[in-house]
């Protein structure tokens, strides 16, 4: 190895993650690949390509080559092939550091040795993610977390309140851990957001104040409840419900939203153009969701648990008013920064400094009550124009918190701390 060789080793960063298909996270891999490269020389590993690259960077992509499912061996062997395949990166590019995102690639890059610090970015909430249940679940959380995750030099989480979680939930070392909120592209979502509707589109928002929502249609953004909520809504206010995105429970929504006596446009289905005649809209994925939410009436989000999120972040920066569940973690430090979380869930509707927290919607024994005070929540906005046009500015506002540069730079002087560099 040329000292000028040498050198750039010395600068190099691996970034690791599983996939490279859909996701909040791969989206925040990919800005953090992009910003990561104005200093170091970055590499992109994961651990197989057959998602595709939904989010190319321009940087080096290394696939370790290793597929995902079959039994416990299989996934056994497949995963020490991983560990192995890391290492061998990490000792050929000799990084300062090997940053992972996502909880499955953070075990590889715990266990996989070799040159550079250790540092994982933990995205959302480990106690209440739903989807980390069973046999598989209960390694997780009382095992593999609690063993493993201690050996990293640094553990970063999006969001403050992911903190006490991983502390009194899993014994990780307070030292370990540090927040750096997800950045947000304010200027150019904003300038992305003034794209014109289609005619036939913006007939339906001049049709009825909109409602729209945006993200994953999955399990965790727990959209079935807007349904009902939205179905009661029709009956004290003519409106709409635009769903932006696509996923597993495209079928399910659709189905739920009929159930309901909701008529339903769903981008994917051979039923002519959109037109003004429908209640709820369900549009697929955009290359520019941003356009459908800035001339909306308000954006709604009914997660169950989240991290930092994106969806309710873009939607704050197209000067939206927003209601959001107050679910762990990210709506409440985006929304009433000033205030904790709360021990007890909320039952109400509570004003935050810059957007209105509602109750969860997953919790069956108050499911009715708290379907009541969305429903209350939402109405009560869009019948007053100026509290909607006050509330969309300061989310406008609080967003500016969130730019790149400022974040960035968060992220920048940790590695310095971290890695001497």
């Amino acid at each position: 190895m040329t000292a000028s060789d040498a050198s750039i080793g010395s600068r190099r960063i691996i970034l690791l993650i599983p996939n490279l298909g859909l996701g909040g996270a791969q989206r925040v891999f990919h800005d953090h690949s992009i910003e990561l490269a104005k200093s170091y020389t970055v590499t992109e590993a994961v651990f197989n390509l057959k998602g595709g690259d939904l989010y190319p960077s321009g940087n080096s992509v290394v696939s370790l080559e290793v597929d995902g499912g079959g039994g416990a061996l299989a996934k056994l062997f497949n995963f020490r092939r991983r560990i192995n395949g890391l290492r061998r990166m990490r000792e050929q590019l000799r990084p300062v550091a090997c940053i992972s995102h996502l909880e499955g690639a953070d075990y590889v890059n715990l266990l996989s040795g070799g040159p550079g610090k250790i540092i994982l970015c933990v995205h959302g909430s480990k106690l209440h993610d739903a989807n980390i249940q069973g046999p598989v679940g209960w390694l997780r959380k009382k095992v593999l977390i609690p063993a493993l995750y201690n050996r990293a030099d640094r553990i970063v989480t999006v969001s403050r309140d992911i903190i006490p979680e991983l502390v009194a939930g899993f014994g990780v070392k307070p030292e370990k851990l540090q927040t750096i909120n997800n950045f947000f592209e304010v200027a150019q979502i904003q300038a992305k957001s003034k794209e014109l509707l289609s005619v036939a589109e913006a007939a339906v928002y001049a049709a009825a104040p909109v409602l729209v929502t945006s993200g994953r249609l999955t399990r965790q953004k727990n959209q079935a409840p807007l349904l009902d909520i939205f179905a009661d809504l029709l009956k004290r206010h003519a409106s709409k419900l635009v769903f932006v995105g696509d996923g597993e429970l495209r079928a399910d929504l659709t189905a739920h939203a009929r159930a309901l006596g909701l008529r339903v446009f769903a981008a994917w289905e051979e039923q002519g153009s959109i037109t003004p005649d429908y209640d709820v809209y369900f549009l697929g994925l955009q290359q520019n969701p941003f356009k459908y939410l800035r001339p909306a009436a308000a954006f709604v989000f009914p997660s169950a648990w989240e991290g930092f999120p994106m969806a309710l972040g873009e939607a704050m920066a197209c000067g939206l008013p927003v209601l959001s569940t107050d679910c762990p973690t990210g709506p409440r430090e985006m929304l009433a920064p000033d205030s904790a979380a709360p021990t007890i869930a909320l039952r109400q509707v509570e004003r935050g400094a810059f957007g209105v927290l509602l109750p969860m919607l997953n919790q069956p024994l108050t499911l009715a009550a708290d379907q009541m005070a969305w429903t209350g929540a939402i109405d009560s906005l869009l019948a007053d124009s100026v509290e909607r046009k006050r509330l969309g500015q300061l989310a406008r506002e609080r967003m500016q918190d969130f730019t790149r540069e400022r974040i960035f730079g968060q992220w920048i002087q940790m590695l310095k701390e971290v890695c001497g560099d």
